[in-house]
């Protein structure tokens, strides 16, 4: 997806944003437009066509729509929150033809959501605080752990695999194919859970999500809502 091996994990950099919130600013509080609500960003990669991100009416309620023509694209904000259980609702257009879940040349979705966290370093090892450290130095505040729930175009829900990019990136497949296309659906994660099942340790707190799609590798196009991100205690 991205010529970085850390951007292409997944690992969006934050620093450019505001202060972290302790809630998460709702899309449906907000009216339609290019102006996102509170601490969310539209976010973009270098050497990367950017997709649209903007505030839409869908079905009486303001929510987010990325569009991506050969593009990648997202809204994100930091958090600072322990590991929640996390919901939102999301649709997409259509599934990538030609996406590839586990290969670097297809590693596309119709649609994705990242959660961020922040390992401390000394539970990482040499190589990973040496890869991290060379990764912030170019890239700026990059997450040190991060789990990518996408939409995917065949892989059974359930899939969950290591990003073909990195290996501090789990992709769990939550939707798959086109038969839902057009149509939104609920989620609900507990990222705690997620969490551990990846990386099989206690889950650090939350530092960031993205909400957003990418069709630069197979060259397509996509566009992809989303609803309000809402916490629940755990």
């Amino acid at each position: 997806m991205i010529a970085s091996r850390w951007a292409g994990a997944g690992f969006i950099a934050l620093a450019a944003l505001a202060a972290p919130d302790a809630t998460i600013p709702a899309f449906s509080a907000a009216v339609p437009g290019a102006t996102l609500p509170g601490a969310w960003h539209a976010q973009a990669v270098r050497r990367i066509h950017a997709a649209d991100v903007r505030l839409v009416a869908d079905e009486g309620a303001t929510v987010l729509q990325v569009r991506s023509e050969d593009a990648f694209g997202a809204a994100a904000i930091r958090v600072e929150l322990a590991a929640p259980v996390l919901s939102w609702r999301w649709k997409v257009d259509r599934v990538l033809d030609k996406a590839r879940l586990g290969a670097r040349e297809g590693d596309d979705f119709a649609a994705r959501v990242y959660v961020s966290f922040e390992i401390p370093m000394d539970q990482l090892t040499f190589g990973e605080r040496m890869r991290l450290r060379i990764a912030r130095l170019i890239y700026g505040d990059v997450p040190s752990a991060a789990i990518c729930y996408v939409w995917d175009n065949h892989a059974p829900p359930g899939t969950s695999i290591w990003s073909p990019y990195g290996e501090r990136v789990r992709v769990i497949v939550l939707r798959s194919g086109a038969g839902s296309a057009g149509r939104w659906e609920e989620e609900r994660r507990d990222v705690a859970a997620d969490f551990r099942a990846a990386f099989g340790r206690e889950a650090q707190p939350l530092t960031g999500i993205a909400a957003g799609n990418d069709t630069d590798q197979t060259e397509e196009t996509a566009t992809a809502w989303f609803g309000d991100f809402r916490t629940e205690p755990r």
